[in-house]
Formats: structure tokens, C-alpha cells, sequence
């Protein structure tokens, strides 16, 4: 059986089978399971989100009703320092989810219509994707890296030195990230 015609590389015509446009059909439409990918980065997203508000929280709970607190101004800003590494996390996942359901299934036209936020979200191709996930995750990682400076103990010189060179490569590293726009 015979369906309409086609060009074909060449710029010729041919003939497209039942079989071929029924096996291209189901494979256009298999992207759809990107969805779940879309779905539970989303709910994964506003759980990270949710876990880093009850760090905050509880923090902010046992400082202001706690008398008798154990509570550092170190172990609080851990603490807060942990929340936004869960926030920026979630945020990985939204930037994900949103990028792969613009990709795959269609333009989120909402989006498009807030003008305040249409180009944060925008994303044309994985690249795109890429780049503002890394960037993200970047952050994430620089975010991690404060969290565990402040709870290291220095001892000697050569501790303060590696911590000293390791913020300027970060320092260096934003520099070239932001220069290049990646």
C-alpha cells in the first residue's frame, strides 16, 4: 500500500509506505515520554525547594525561640548556606524540566507573554540547555565550596594559603565563565 508522495534526499519523488509514515508517526510521537523527565524534575524541584525553606526554618525557629540556643552565628550560616545549595538545586531541575518540555513538545506560550521574564526560560536548542545548566550548577558547586570553608578548622599557614588559591581559581573561573557567556 502506497501513501503520498515525498521528496526524498535527492530532491526526487517517492513513494512513502504505510509501514514507514506509521513507524515515523510512533517515533515523532515517542518524545512524549520526555514528559515524565518533565513531571518529576518539577515535583523534584519544589521538593528541594520545600527542604530548603524547613532548613531555614527550623533555623530560624530554634534562634528566636530557644533561649538557651547552641547555636553559632557559624553553624547558622552553614545552615542557610545549605538551604540556598537546595534552592539552587531545585532550580537545576526547573531549568531542566522547562528546557526539555520547550525542546521536545512545545513553546511555553505563558512564558513568552511575561514580558519581565520571557528570556529566562528561553531555550532554543540543547546547547542552550546545557549552558544554563551548567552555569547553575557552577554555582552550586561555588555555594559547596563556602559551605565547607566555613566549617573547616585552619591550622597552620599551608591551609590558609590552599584555601587563598583556591578562591582565586573559583575567581578566575567566573571571570572566563561570564567573558565567554557560557
Amino acid at each position: 500500500m502506497v501513501t503520498p508522495e515525498r521528496e526524498d534526499a535527492a530532491g526526487g519523488c517517492r513513494d512513502q509506505t504505510v509501514i514507514e509514515s506509521l513507524f515515523e508517526r510512533v517515533l515523532w510521537n515517542s518524545r512524549y515520554i520526555v514528559l515524565l523527565g518533565v513531571i518529576f524534575g518539577a515535583l523534584s524541584a519544589i521538593v528541594l525547594f520545600f527542604a530548603g525553606s524547613l532548613e531555614i526554618f527550623d533555623i530560624l525557629r530554634e534562634y528566636l525561640l530557644i533561649r538557651e540556643s547552641h547555636l553559632t552565628h557559624e553553624s547558622i550560616l552553614i545552615t542557610i548556606i545549605g538551604a540556598i545549595d537546595f534552592y539552587l538545586i531545585g532550580l537545576v531541575l526547573l531549568i531542566f524540566s522547562f528546557g526539555i518540555y520547550e525542546l521536545f513538545i512545545s513553546e511555553l506560550d505563558i512564558a513568552r507573554s511575561d514580558e519581565g521574564l520571557s528570556n529566562i526560560l528561553e531555550v532554543s536548542t540543547l546547547d542552550d540547555l546545557k549552558n544554563k545548566i551548567i552555569k547553575v550548577i557552577i554555582m552550586v558547586l561555588i555555594v559547596s565550596f563556602f559551605q565547607r570553608i566555613l566549617s573547616m578548622e585552619f591550622s597552620t599557614s599551608i591551609d590558609m594559603l590552599a584555601m587563598a588559591v583556591s578562591i582565586c581559581v573559583i575567581c578566575v573561573g567566573v571571570y572566563f565563565l561570564g567573558r565567554h557567556h557560557i
